[in-house]
This record gives structure tokens, C-alpha cells and sequence, in this order.
């Protein structure tokens, strides 16, 4: 794996809603963020294949 370059940190962002709906599958995204401009956790909206929808997407462990 490549070394991190300063401050931008690569996460996944799982949907909330396809937890909740006891579907089968994840919908999962990996994008970065800097985590000095952004230390809280991400949360965007972004399309689930799955649910056929635009839904949030909230930043996991």
C-alpha cells in the first residue's frame, strides 16, 4: 500500500439507509479527505445501487 502524502487520509463511506432495511449487500464508497480540514466524520449523499436511489452515505471506522 502507498504511503499517505500529509494529511489526506483515505476512507469508505457506507449508506445508513440499506443498514436499516435489512436488504442484502452494502453499498460502500472509498474517497479522501484531508483530516485537518475535516476531522469530524464525512457524511454525503451518493447513489445505492442496490435501493435505486440517491441516499447518505456516512464515513466507517
Amino acid at each position: 500500500m502507498a504511503k499517505a502524502k500529509g494529511n489526506r487520509i483515505q476512507v469508505i463511506l457506507e449508506c445508513t439507509e440499506h443498514k436499516e432495511s435489512g436488504m442484502a449487500g452494502t453499498s460502500r464508497y472509498i474517497s479522501t479527505k484531508n483530516r485537518k480540514n475535516t476531522p469530524e466524520r464525512l457524511e454525503i449523499r451518493k447513489y445505492n445501487p442496490i435501493l435505486k436511489r440517491y441516499t447518505v452515505h456516512k464515513e466507517i471506522k
